[in-house]
């Protein structure tokens, strides 16, 4: 240890009869003590203080005989200072222990601050509960290439027309399409070509088989309901039945 507190008054109750050689000798002792924390042989001790004189020497041994405590090891202990270094090692461990706890606990609120930041940015970037997301059967078909074998005019109109009826082009709309144009037995071109042709937002095979059925044939078969015949008219008698329809009229 580097610092000790020197009470002026204590020091010159204890040892204001010294000689100025004897206050030298004194004064180097202890400080090499607090300095080097440990105690000095007698041979130690003359080193410590630098002596080389007689009587700087016998300063020294008046010293460690007046001041000083011979231990079992042949060195020269007083208790004061034993109990200052004691102490200086204590308050030590106690301050390194509080700086530990101090540099865990900085670090640890500085792990929770990380992720408390993480959290709010991932709360940030969550989609409201009201939020349904976009799975890939729903992913618009305008960020996909047209199906193949569809032109790319008629995919424009057909993409047009479902945005002018507020209906969604996914992937399973056009699906769904394609299945019902195989029934039919048309492209898939051809069935959206229907579509924007007739004004429809889906595509079924049967539409495609009533809008094939002629409206003369369509007249035909209420005229046979009507007239209770169950065979086919010829263009004739069609013409006939129509006529006395006409004038029923």
């Amino acid at each position: 240890m580097h610092y000790y507190k020197r009470n002026i008054g204590d020091y010159a109750k204890k040892a204001g009869r010294l000689t100025m050689l004897q206050h030298g000798a004194y004064t180097l002792l202890i400080d090499a003590c607090y300095d080097r924390e440990g105690f000095p042989t007698f041979e130690q001790a003359i080193e410590w203080t630098w002596a080389s004189t007689d009587a700087e020497i016998d300063a020294v041994k008046f010293v460690l005989s007046r001041f000083f405590t011979v231990s079992e090891q042949g060195e020269y202990v007083q208790t004061r200072i034993l109990e200052e270094v004691l102490m200086y090692h204590k308050n030590a461990e106690t301050n390194k222990r509080i700086a530990q706890e101090r540099e865990t606990k900085r670090k640890q609120n500085s792990t929770n601050r990380a992720l408390d930041n993480t959290q709010r940015l991932q709360a940030v970037n969550e989609p409201s509960p009201n939020h349904k997301p976009i799975t890939i059967n729903h992913k618009p078909i305008k960020e996909i290439a047209p199906p193949e074998g569809v032109l790319e005019s008629v995919w424009q109109d057909f993409v047009s027309q479902r945005k002018a009826k507020k209906a969604a082009i996914t992937a399973t709309a056009i699906k769904g399409i394609d299945r019902e144009a195989r029934k039919a037995g048309i492209s898939l071109n051809d069935a959206l070509q229907e579509i924007c042709a007739r004004g429809w937002t889906g595509f079924k095979a049967e539409w495609l088989t009533d809008k094939n059925t002629s409206w003369a044939d369509k007249q035909r078969e209420w005229v046979a309901e009507a007239t209770g015949q169950t065979k086919a008219y010829e263009p004739d008698v069609f013409d006939i039945a129509m006529q006395d329809a006409r004038r029923i009229s």
